[in-house]
């Protein structure tokens, strides 16, 4: 019988935390000479990689926007990494260093970036590879880990990007090799949101809310774009509710104790599930400052409702294994830093207002000073990847927010663009942008009513509060 090898993932708690000093950094292999990758679609995998050196490989990988066949008489718009879903199977050598070419169609409307699990640095490369449509951008790293490792979109919202399809696999042979089997196969499982029901045909839309509340419509082995091409699987899990899909976004975990045990699971490990009433032990070092981010990789819980947090590593920079970006320098990555600071004035505000008392001038001021504070928290986490972190916009796609007609003109059209989302062509400030806005409508009516304000009286703006019974108004205007 014939050998072979199936290499798949899944996209889709208590942990602790050890960090050391690594000797990777001391230990990088010459690199000799050159290579362009060779890139493949499901379920193809590149050959074998035979050479016994490091060597520089160059990937070029573009993002395309494209409407193609989910299941019988059913279509989606894929956001895709190569035109197809799964994105192009990846395969390097354990050593080598990578340059990584990102482009963005000039047709798309959306601008992406790439998180690689396989990258040792501060967002997999997500900061330095935020690439508007009809841009190229470009950064480079050592691969240090060997192993089968996802990549996938992280632009905001990233869990709406993941959930159209940006996700694949990079594979990072190690340096002896594997044993020789006949074929090799890649088949990675992905879930679909959309509008109509299973089965519903037509060009079908993406839900946010279906999508946050992780009720797929389809969840599917692309390649083919089949639904239900394998079936009978079973899949357990015990308990009230979730298991955490627990991940450092830039880093891989060097040994696993699964479950919270006492002896080394695994090594190499890029995320590791936490189970309902379980807990794990993760240790790694770190080769390269930065923030980190942590999250629960079910990625629509932590960007969506707060399963995440950041840990702060100083130290000297090490280019080799990490360049920061290199290319295309209009990316504002500070938000999510941001975010952070306006949370921790949130707190004091509330504070101040507990003690504020029965002065209707000094609460009037406290309370609106608290809507701005939590509106620009809103704001970092949700818009600025888009509009930018000081409204200034993205020519051509985004439109700005500083003194725009749009943001101070009519409230009640303003609340239906927020809640319902815009596409297409608009003019604003007599310039003309064509870019996608998704609805924001799974956010609170004080989260929008919050972020709305914060918009109308940020950047020379002059347009009025807006109250959560306004949204509320909105919301039902709407159905």
């Amino acid at each position: 019988m014939k050998s072979q090898r199936l290499l798949t993932a899944a996209i889709a708690c208590t942990t602790m935390l050890w960090c050391g000093t690594s000797a990777y950094a001391s230990d990088l292999p010459e690199v000799q000479g050159q290579e362009e990758a060779v890139l493949t679609d499901a379920p193809n995998v590149p050959p074998p990689i035979t050479r016994t050196h490091a060597t520089k490989v160059i990937v070029n990988l573009e993002v395309q926007e494209v409407e193609k066949r989910l299941a019988d008489g059913v279509t989606y718009v894929f956001w895709t990494f190569g035109g197809s879903v799964p994105g192009k199977f990846i395969r390097v050598r354990e050593g080598d260093s990578v340059e990584f070419h990102l482009s963005n169609h000039q047709n798309n409307k959306l601008p992406h970036n790439i998180d690689l699990h396989a990258v040792t640095g501060p967002g997999g490369g997500a900061a330095s590879s935020f690439t508007a449509p009809g841009h190229s951008s470009q950064f480079s790293f050592r691969v240090l880990n060997p192993g089968l490792y996802v990549y996938h979109c992280a632009t905001a919202p990233v869990g709406m990007h993941v959930a159209n399809g940006m996700y694949g696999l990079i594979y990072v042979q190690p340096k002896e090799g594997l044993p020789k089997v006949d074929h090799e196969y890649y088949v990675m499982q992905g879930d679909f949101y959309t509008k109509g029901k299973f089965g519903e045909e037509g060009l079908q839309p993406f839900d946010m809310e279906k999508a946050i509340d992780e009720k797929p419509t389809y969840v599917v082995f692309p390649g083919p774009n089949k639904a239900a091409s394998l079936t009978g699987v079973f899949v357990g899990n015990g308990g009230p509710n979730l298991l955490s899909s627990f991940h450092i976004i830039g880093e891989i975990f060097d040994n696993v104790y699964q479950e919270g045990g006492v002896k080394i699971s695994q090594n190499q490990v890029q995320t590791t599930l936490v189970p309902a009433g379980g807990s794990a032990i993760v240790e790694f070092g770190t080769e390269v400052p930065g923030t980190y981010v942590i999250v629960d990789h079910s990625l629509l819980r932590a960007f969506n409702k707060g399963a995440l947090g950041m840990m702060k590593i100083e130290g000297a920079e090490n280019k080799d294994i990490y360049s920061g970006k290199e290319l295309d320098e209009n990316y504002v990555g500070s938000a999510i830093v941001e975010s952070g600071v306006a949370g921790t004035k949130v707190s004091s505000l509330k504070t101040e207002l507990a003690k504020a008392g029965n002065t209707p001038a000094e609460i009037s001021k406290i309370k609106t000073e608290l809507s701005m504070e939590r509106g620009k928290r809103t704001y970092l986490q949700n818009c600025s990847m888009c509009h930018q972190a000081e409204g200034q916009g993205m020519q051509g796609v985004f439109p700005p927010l500083v003194e725009s007609e749009w943001v101070n003109g009519d409230t009640k059209k303003l609340i239906s663009v927020v809640l319902n989302g815009l596409q297409g062509e608009v003019t604003v400030k007599g310039v003309k942008y064509n870019g996608v806005m998704p609805p924001q409508s799974h956010l609170t009516d004080e989260q929008l009513a919050d972020v709305i304000t914060y918009i109308r009286n940020s950047w020379n703006n002059k347009g009025a509060a807006v109250s959560a019974d306004e949204i509320k108004a909105g919301r039902r205007a709407k159905k």
